[in-house]
């Protein structure tokens, strides 16, 4: 009894042990049969020793329960999940390609290990240690060039490969057992789950050479679907696409090489006979006014459209001979999607809830702090002049009355010092006494400062005068020496 294992590194053949596993080879032998190993990822590689494999999510998601037995499969029952290992005492793990089920001690009885869809094979000899914790049920006899390039890959700290391996596909050879009831085996290999996929880190070697004997038409047509796919999301993300996916309709003609005297009314009269017509626009110049000589004609029902492209391809309208083609603009279904969304973006504004910009009361704030003294323990915000505007009338004169504030703190200082010289100084600087006459000393100073200042205007003169004196002075000699 065998099952063939198609996998990232090749095709495995396992022979299995049903007389001495009968349970382990039925639970293995109907999970293959109905795809459950399709896409699981090879794990705990440990070079020359094993590896291990059967959860079809794998260790790095964590939505993973770790596998299931067939009947926990079927039934739904997590009681069923796993089941008891038979441990045959002939069966050793003396020999690479080694074939066992991975086992946890039960909570119950510690003595009792339970089995449920991860099986290990083994990479090396005399992987004894494995005897007692792994339930022998097969051993591989093809494949053994695969089992090396799954030894030799790049793992990780915790042996999951860099580069994905994976079982793709198993094929039963020989089903010796009945099938359970409810068990239903699917008509094809089901494609990997969502799930599945956000555990793929580098994709599988092959498919980088995915490519590798395919003619040029088809690499064309590929390289064009590709780029189709990425300007759609590039105009779904700039919003001039409701969705990237999004097709046009197929009620809508398109009609082209028109007449530029051929209005709607004309166009609406002659399509009409084929039915219902919803809506009937020769697209026509923003400026001018004057036709740009195509149509958009949508239809109530996609058969009427149809029979009108068959019909009124080449016919003759006003002297030209009109082109018809299903319309591959979605101009309108963006425009539909784009005034819901503004709408709902409105009536959220109107509510106070945000708009585009968020909600009305909200005020831009820098993210850097000003080099001005802390108030209140915090460092104040730097605001732009286009912030600043309104900011007075909603703080209700804050500001105004923080300044009075710190004009009052000042206070207390002023008065210190008049008190310990005696005197006040008016708003020019000069100090004056308790009984209203100025100080004598500021006159003297002022005249002083006045000296000073006449002394300074008389040495900047004659340097002035200095300078001038030496510049005409070389422009003379360079004259006496060109003469000479």
């Amino acid at each position: 009894m065998s099952v063939l294992l198609e996998t990232s590194a090749g095709d495995i053949v396992i022979d299995l042990l049903i007389d001495h596993a009968p349970k382990l080879c039925e639970n293995f032998l109907k999970l293959c049969k109905v795809k459950y190993y399709n896409f699981s990822p090879i794990h705990s590689v440990q070079k020359d020793f094993s590896f291990q494999t059967g959860d079809p999510l794998g260790p790095l998601s964590n939505d993973s329960d770790g596998g299931s037995s067939i009947w926990g499969h079927i039934s739904g029952d997590p009681t069923k999940r796993t089941f008891p290992a038979f441990f045959h005492p002939k069966l050793k793990h003396l020999e690479r390609g080694t074939v066992s089920m991975a086992t946890v001690p039960s909570t119950s009885d510690p003595d009792i290990r339970l089995a449920g869809s991860q099986f290990i094979i083994t990479l090396g000899e005399e992987t004894d240690f494995l005897d007692g914790k792994a339930a022998i049920f097969g051993k591989v006899v093809e494949g053994f060039d695969a089992l090396e390039k799954v030894n030799s890959a790049m793992v990780d700290e915790k042996g999951y490969p860099f580069i994905d391996m994976r079982i793709k596909h198993t094929v039963i050879l020989d089903d010796p057992y009945p099938d359970p009831p409810g068990l239903r085996e699917p008509s094809s290999s089901p494609p990997p789950s969502d799930a599945q996929l956000k555990t793929v880190r580098i994709a599988d070697e092959a498919e980088l050479h995915a490519d590798d004997g395919v003619d040029e038409e088809e690499l064309e047509r590929r390289r064009k679907e590709r780029d189709a796919h990425a300007s759609s999301l590039v105009l779904e993300l700039l919003g001039d696409l409701p969705f990237a996916e999004v097709k046009p309709p197929e009620n809508v003609l398109f009609v082209c090489k028109l007449n530029p005297v051929t209005g709607d009314e004309d166009l609406e009269l002659i399509f009409g006979r084929f039915g219902k017509i919803l809506s009937c626009e020769v697209i026509r110049d923003q400026k001018t006014g004057d036709s740009l000589q195509y149509a958009f004609i949508e239809y109530e029902d996609k058969k009427a459209c149809e029979t009108a492209y068959f019909k009124m391809q080449g016919v003759l309208i006003d002297d030209r001979r009109i082109h018809v083609d299903f319309s591959q603009s979605v101009s309108k279904l963006s425009d539909v999607w784009r005034d819901a969304t503004n709408n709902k973006r409105k009536k959220n504004a109107a509510a106070g809830r945000g708009g585009w910009g968020g909600v009305k009361e909200l005020e831009k704030r820098r993210q850097y702090r000003n080099e001005v003294e802390r108030v209140d323990g915090k460092y104040g915000m730097v605001h732009g002049e286009e912030d600043m505007r309104g900011r007075h009338a909603r703080d209700g004169g804050k500001d105004r009355d923080r300044g009075e504030e710190k004009r009052r703190s000042r206070s207390p200082r002023k008065d210190r010092s008049r008190e310990r010289h005696g005197r006040r100084r008016d708003d020019d600087g000069r100090r004056r006494d308790d009984r209203g006459g100025y100080d004598p000393r500021d006159r003297e100073k002022r005249d002083y400062d006045r000296r000073d200042d006449r002394r300074d205007d008389r040495r900047d003169d004659q340097r002035d005068y200095d300078r001038h004196r030496d510049r005409d002075g070389r422009r003379r000699d360079d004259g006496y020496r060109s003469r000479r």
